[in-house]
């Protein structure tokens, strides 16, 4: 009898592990499932206002001529001036990006790969952690955005790093790891990214490994690099992700070149990372 109860038990038992896990596997998929349909509706709503841009600038282009931009020398170097000969407006806001400023002022710019799931807003806040467990409507999300830090100078700076989770659904940074393949590489080399304020395009340079350190290591940090006032600057940075990469991409860069680094984690030692940063190109 008492062995029969201690079967019963441990039936129960078993039967109890079986029904978390599957709990645990339904609310992941669940939320696997809403993740992806936030992003697919921030797609969307940046497509419908690229569409409406395109379709006002073709009726514009009509109506009016384009207006010739001269270049004068001025206090602060080469001056922008109209055809009236008055200082020409600061860049405007690109059209499919207004809604989706409005509804988060965060929003810095948009990141995407081909072949690859990476089509996503890029943030940018005070608090350089928000991001990492917040989406793009400020709910708590174990998949965050993408995210850049407050110092990021993404109009001016050498370098700026682009920080995001590689989820196991692949979502995210979760693709990242394709680039460990050169073959995979060779095939997408371009990455294009926009600011608020124009479209740009980057050719990778260097794919690696590496991992955050302490503080008081004395080694290289590629997550530290931002600006390069110096020449000497510029090829530390960049004599060392050559020499780090995986593979040769044949990619070269000079000083006053501009950069952007993806960075997510990786598992090959602990805290581990995975870097790919690309040269500006467009």
């Amino acid at each position: 009898m008492k062995k029969k109860t201690g079967i019963h038990i441990v039936r129960l038992i078993l039967l109890a592990v079986i029904a978390v896990c599957l709990l645990l596997l339904v609310r992941e998929h669940y939320l696997s499932g809403q993740h992806q349909l936030q992003q697919e509706s921030l797609r969307a709503k940046k497509q419908e206002e690229t569409v409406k841009e395109a379709e006002e600038n073709a009726a514009s282009e009509i109506r009016r001529p384009k207006q010739l931009i001269e270049y004068r020398p001025g206090e602060d170097g080469l001056q922008a001036y109209g055809t009236e000969g008055e200082a020409a407006p600061a860049p405007a806001m690109l059209s499919k990006y207004m809604e989706l400023h409005e509804d988060n002022n965060d929003l810095a710019g948009w990141l995407s790969i081909e072949g690859m799931r990476i089509d996503y807003p890029v943030m940018q806040c005070e608090d350089d952690e928000y991001y990492l467990h917040h989406d793009f409507y400020g709910e708590d999300s174990k998949y965050g955005c993408l995210y850049v830090r407050a110092q990021a100078d993404l109009e001016a700076g050498t370098n700026f790093v682009i920080y995001g989770h590689n989820m196991k659904d692949g979502a995210m940074f979760g693709d990242l790891d394709l680039y460990l393949k050169e073959s995979f590489y060779k095939e997408h080399a371009i990455i294009s990214f926009d600011t608020l304020y124009e479209e740009r395009s980057y050719e990778i340079v260097a794919v690696f490994r590496s991992k955050v350190y302490n503080a008081d290591e004395d080694v290289f940090k590629y997550y530290q690099f931002y600006q390069a006032d110096t020449e000497e600057e510029f090829e530390d940075f960049y004599s060392h992700i050559k020499e780090l990469s995986l593979y040769d991409t044949g990619v070269e860069a000079q000083f006053g070149d501009t950069f952007l680094t993806l960075s997510t984690c990786a598992y090959h030692v602990k805290d581990g990372r995975l870097a790919v940063v690309a040269k500006r190109i467009v």
